[in-house]
């Protein structure tokens, strides 16, 4: 099958042949359709996170199951799934907690890579390497999408979606009539917007540096917006909220701009962090968390119930409650995956999608 391989961090990804595995009992394969261009992705591309080459990455994905392992149940060939970036066992202390976002053990691991390329193994970005024709992962991961969906808009809900939606209703539980700040206006954070605004926010205010970006913010249910460039944030957020917001998202993933968040929130209030800051960065915040009773807390995979919240993400899609449709600025061709990535970095993109393959 054609996928696009990483050899190296900083170097462009290539589109080569590679061998994919037959599943194992707990594995199924997916025919992808189409694959979201994600920042997380290129963290790995740029070096920011290590990752063992070579590699395919590719973790916002949708498509259709190809083959199923002997003691798969939860789907069967033909269904059309998003492919979960994380696969819990099911039965651990998380798992049995509701919280399977962050299950450590994992779906049984298999002895020999699902991917090779002439007898050496390629790695798959968190199990998944949704770029490539053909994904090999764990069925436990695996959530079915229905026809009136197009996969497109189920890959977003893979990632992007469930990640700014969860980070809203799982892990901050915004309340209606609270203030929200949400720095970086790009696909993870125009759905934080969107979710903190039909959690019934009075005030959702977006925080960027790019004027269209801040533009699209607005049509996602941002009440005011902050260019980010012009002046101190921090301070233009206080003013907004007379002292400071309720929740405070940083969507973007660097070190300053999280401190900026945990500074916009107010006391009493939570700074959530969901953007994938360098590993070795620290975090600071003032010595007065103490008297200010200030929250600063991550949110991965926004708190993902997979077989609940994906679900129900798609039925407030159908009822016309979250607009997934204008997520999409952009579609690309697998072997065009190098442009997409050149469009991210410049900024001039929501989400952009990977046409991969044909229903």
């Amino acid at each position: 099958m054609k996928a696009a391989v990483l050899n190296g961090p900083q170097t462009a990804l290539s589109i080569e042949d590679l061998e994919v595995d037959s599943p194992g009992p707990t594995e199924a394969v997916v025919k992808v359709i189409a694959a979201g261009v994600c920042h997380s992705d290129l963290h790995f591309i740029e070096g920011t996170y290590p990752t063992q080459y070579p590699t395919v990455l590719g973790h916002e994905v949708a498509g259709v199951v190809s083959e199923v392992g002997t003691a798969v149940t939860n789907v069967s060939v033909g269904d059309r799934v998003i492919i979960g970036f994380v696969q819990p066992c099911g039965h651990c202390g998380d798992c049995d907690s509701g919280r399977p976002n962050l299950c450590r053990q994992g779906a049984p691991r298999r002895e020999q890579p699902g991917l090779t390329r002439g007898g050496e193994g390629v790695t798959q970005m968190a199990n998944v390497g949704g770029f490539a024709e053909y994904v090999i992962t764990y069925a436990s991961g695996l959530v079915k999408v229905t026809d009136d969906i197009p996969l497109e808009i189920a890959a977003l809900v893979g990632c992007s979606v469930m990640t700014g939606y969860g980070a809203v209703v799982n892990t901050a539980g915004v309340t209606p009539g609270s203030t929200v700040a949400v720095i970086g206006a790009g696909g993870v954070g125009l759905n934080i917007i969107q979710a903190a605004a039909l959690a019934g926010a009075q005030k959702v205010i977006a925080v960027d540096m790019v004027e269209h970006k801040l533009a699209t913010a607005r049509n996602f249910g941002a009440t005011d917006v902050v260019d980010a460039s012009e002046g101190d944030p921090i301070a233009k957020v206080q003013e907004l909220t007379g002292g400071g917001c309720d929740f405070a998202f940083e969507a973007i993933g660097l070190k300053a701009t999280s401190e900026q968040a945990y500074q916009m929130a107010r006391r009493g209030g939570t700074a959530i962090v969901v953007g994938m800051v360098p590993p070795l960065d620290k975090i600071e915040v003032s010595g007065m968390i103490w008297m200010e009773e200030k929250t600063l807390k991550g949110s991965f995979y926004g708190g993902a119930r997979f077989h609940r919240d994906m679900p129900n993400i798609l039925n407030l899609y159908r009822q016309g409650k979250l607009d997934l449709d204008g997520l999409v600025t952009r579609r690309y061709k697998l072997d065009e995956i190098n442009d997409a990535f050149d469009a991210l970095r410049n900024g001039e993109v929501t989400r952009s999608v990977l046409a991969i393959g044909i229903e």
